[in-house]
């Protein structure tokens, strides 16, 4: 996966997909301070799911915005959000067709 914007630095030999959830009713700020040469933060909205790549050491930092600031509120291990890629194509796959699940009537004898 791709970033947008601020690549994750070219010497980072691993890299790890991470997947953050803001499940709280306020606006949050996502923000990656502990890796050399590489800035990243995001607005994170009620609800919304933040999927992202990053190196293993990096520390996500959770920002919870309230009236006129923004407080950290959690710095969690980007380990702890790292997503199984394989277990994401299988999730990634469309569901089948109802018509195909749907059991066919059986013709009446005559």
């Amino acid at each position: 996966m791709a970033q947008i914007l601020d690549p994750i630095p070219s010497d980072s030999s691993k890299q790890v997909l991470c997947c953050y959830v803001n499940a709280t009713s306020k606006i949050q700020i996502a923000r990656i301070t502990n890796v050399a040469d590489w800035y990243f933060e995001r607005v994170v909205f009620p609800g919304q799911r933040l999927m992202f790549e990053t190196v293993p050491k990096a520390l996500l930092e959770i920002h919870t915005g309230m009236m006129a600031s923004a407080i950290l509120s959690d710095t969690i291990p980007c380990e702890r959000l790292a997503v199984d890629q394989d277990t994401l194509e299988v999730i990634a796959e469309p569901p089948p067709s109802p018509e195909s699940s749907a059991e066919q009537p059986v013709a009446a004898a005559s």
